[in-house]
């Protein structure tokens, strides 16, 4: 199946990258600092790995003292990439596979972007159903509930989408001209 957008038109360009040698402490501080969950490590612009939010809870959690813990010890060193020129459904599929919400995008080992699920749910909604059905996200079926919910019309939800106010992707109503979610409109999902 082919949606007929590429990943290198919905890719995030401003990468967050760090070297392997960099401290896990000062990484962590450029995650909070630039809001990211996650930075790609590269050495002359190839990918060598990649740091979440997750791994550095690791490491606290395993080896207490972080201070000599570099990014190249905890990394994660099997990557699934995917080239700009491909489609965003296949994108999704290597997601699937892999269990995981991003993906770098490579040329020639080089990392030029970086696709997250949230890049492509905002592009496309429509791969919401598919994206949940195989992933494990928070509060899963109570979202599969509410998108159900409001296509039997229980309350007015026009589509899935980025909330003007809020920004959070959700369903969205339209409420005297601006698309919010339920926490930012006129109230809650009727029970």
């Amino acid at each position: 199946m082919k949606i007929g957008i590429k990943v290198g038109d919905v890719m995030t360009r401003q990468l967050v990258s760090v070297k392997p040698s960099e401290e896990i402490i000062d990484c962590a501080k450029e995650m909070a600092s630039k809001d990211v969950g996650l930075v790609i490590v590269e050495k002359n612009g190839k990918l060598l790995g990649v740091l979440t939010e997750r791994d550095v809870i690791w490491a606290l959690t395993k080896k207490g003292d972080l201070r000599n813990v570099k990014a190249g010890d905890i990394m994660l060193r099997k990557i699934t990439t995917i080239k700009p020129s491909r489609d965003i459904y296949e994108a999704l599929v290597r997601m699937r596979k892999q269990n995981t919400k991003w993906l770098p995008i490579t040329v020639n080992k080089r990392v030029i972007g970086l696709l997250t699920l949230n890049d492509i749910l905002r592009i496309e909604p429509s791969l919401f159903d598919i994206a949940v059905s195989h992933m494990n996200i928070k509060d899963a079926d109570d979202k599969l509930r509410r998108k159900e919910d409001a296509l039997s019309g229980i309350k007015n939800w026009v589509d899935e989408g980025e909330c003007e106010r809020c920004g959070s992707f959700d369903l969205l109503s339209d409420s005297d001209g601006e698309m919010l979610c339920g926490k930012c409109g006129s109230g809650a999902l009727e029970e």
